[in-house]
């Protein structure tokens, strides 16, 4: 279980959750921006990207914003995903998570954003603006 507090950082950008079919080639413009996330299984190619770069026509969630948690977390440490979710959770927001090699990446709905930062911080979480 988490036994320390967790900074998280609201990464700038909106971002979009897409859904291509797992025959295609991860396109040019999934892979522009500072942030994004690809993942092929047999079933589909789901890529997080900038929602500026997303054609009209993709199949996609669009307003979502991402919080990373600061620092590198060890492979070690258990149930960050469970307590941050279910902070979250109790206040109706809910999440899409990314976890990278480095940290975790818990996207929330753009309009969801001030609830979630509300209830991370009422809970002693640290909250910055990248």
């Amino acid at each position: 279980m988490v036994k320390h507090k967790l900074t998280f950082e609201i990464l700038p950008t909106t971002l979009g959750v897409c859904k291509l079919s797992a025959s295609q080639v991860v396109p040019l413009w999934a892979c522009q921006g500072e942030f994004f996330s690809v993942t092929k299984t047999t079933e589909e190619l789901s890529i997080v990207c900038s929602e500026a770069v997303i054609p009209d026509e993709a199949l996609c969630e669009r307003g979502w914003r991402a919080l990373k948690i600061a620092g590198i977390l060890d492979f070690s440490l258990v149930g960050i995903l469970s307590v941050v979710s279910e902070v979250l959770a109790n206040v109706g927001v809910s999440i899409f998570a990314i976890s990278t090699y480095n940290t975790d990446y818990i996207l929330v709905r753009d309009n969801d954003l001030d609830a979630a930062v509300k209830a991370l911080a009422g809970k002693g979480y640290t909250i910055l603006k990248a």
